[in-house]
């Protein structure tokens, strides 16, 4: 017998936080949120995507125990822009128990027909900057700070309640160049860009030299982002949490601003060295000691982890890639770095996939958010 309750205190709350502690305590590829940063996303007197989004939390019990949970959210702002009236779920986890997975998955539909929406997809967060995309293919493989991971039977039961594809992203593993001719050729096409379209880097010294491109920074992702799969147009209370978030602890090496000849924000590049072994050994948790393992990750790691990039869509065809993959390639072969992760971008996202051509790549996992009409069409939308 399955009971689902809905999360209304701060004992569920933690609860909900804490079940995917226990459900993948035994697996090596599952990296662990941060538990402050779940807090604050999933409350609603403190996360501004509150301001456009509605959302209920639910828990699943088996046998008396914890079993499963899942998130409902609206994105009125999703469904302004995209004409769509879709509810998302996110924050799924479950055994591998159909009874469990049924219960959940049909009181997030009921919850969707109530409000009036056609379809629920999934999963997603508030918003595009909130990890999303359930891993269909990688199993195997590390996950990264910013995405989520899941067993392999999630997508089996999904599909069994008649989820589809919607769409696809990738996460793209990047090996740095050593061949010198390669390395050459990368810095003269970035020279050669810089010279012809009057493109300049700025220096970043110390985290806070970023600061004063912060806001410009994630204007240009509402810009450079808003064709994009399900995006909608970040806010400026968001945009002061992000900024807290991404500049406080980041790397100074990694950190890529460029602009134009009248100095302005042409492009940027946030890249983190990897937190996943740092956020396994600190089980989630900041204090007492947590902290230490993060600080450590960041100033000495050789996986970086792409986490967002963006061109001014008029100067894409312009070099700006050239100087950005430049900068990049030598900051990785200053530290040491062998490897990099992209963070999820659409399957056919050719554009951004172009970018590492003269770069050693492989697929190493892809993620998909399903979608089911709540009138038996099962079409995909994408």
């Amino acid at each position: 017998m399955v009971e689902i309750v809905r999360v209304e205190n701060k004992r569920q709350l933690r609860e909900f936080i804490n079940f995917p502690f226990e459900l993948y305590k035994d697996s090596p590829y599952w990296v662990p949120p941060l538990i402050a940063d779940e807090k604050f996303t999933l409350n609603k007197e403190k996360n501004p995507a509150f301001e456009y989004c509605e959302a209920e939390m639910w828990l699943a019990y088996k046998d008396g125990k914890i079993a499963g949970r899942i998130a409902g959210i609206i994105n009125h702002s999703y469904i302004e822009k995209w004409k769509q009236r879709y509810a998302r779920f996110g924050w799924i986890d479950f055994i591998d128990d159909y009874e469990v997975s049924r219960a959940l998955i049909n009181k997030v539909e009921e919850w969707a027909k109530e409000k009036g929406m056609d379809a629920v997809h999934g999963p997603l967060g508030f918003c595009d900057l909130d990890k999303q995309g359930m891993l269909v293919e990688g199993f195997d493989e590390m996950g990264t700070f910013i995405t989520i991971y899941n067993y392999s039977y999630y997508s089996e039961h999904l599909e069994s309640y008649g989820y589809v594809k919607d769409v696809d992203w990738i996460e793209i593993e990047i090996t740095p160049p050593k061949d010198a001719g390669v390395i050459k050729k990368l810095s003269d096409m970035a020279e050669k860009a810089k010279e012809k379209y009057g493109l300049s880097v700025v220096p970043i010294k110390k985290p806070k030299d970023a600061l004063p491109y912060a806001r410009d920074i994630f204007y240009l992702i509402n810009e450079a982002y808003e064709h994009l799969y399900g995006v909608v147009p970040i806010t400026e209370k968001q945009i002061d949490t992000y900024v807290k978030q991404y500049f406080s602890f980041v790397n100074p090496d990694y950190i890529n601003i460029i602009q134009d000849s009248e100095g302005k924000l042409a492009g940027f590049g946030i890249i983190m060295p990897s937190l996943s072994e740092a956020a396994r050994k600190s089980k989630g948790r900041i204090l007492p000691f947590g902290f230490i393992h993060l600080l450590k990750a960041i100033k000495k790691n050789d996986t970086l982890d792409l986490y967002l990039v963006a061109i001014r869509p008029e100067l894409r065809m312009k070099g700006v890639p050239y100087v950005m993959l430049d900068e990049l390639t030598k900051a990785a072969i200053k530290n040491g770095v062998v490897r990099a992760i992209a963070s999820p971008e659409l399957e056919t996202n050719y554009a951004v996939q172009s970018m590492w051509r003269n770069y050693s790549t492989r697929v190493h996992r892809r993620r998909r958010c399903y979608i089911k009409h709540l009138n038996g069409n099962t079409e995909s939308t994408s």
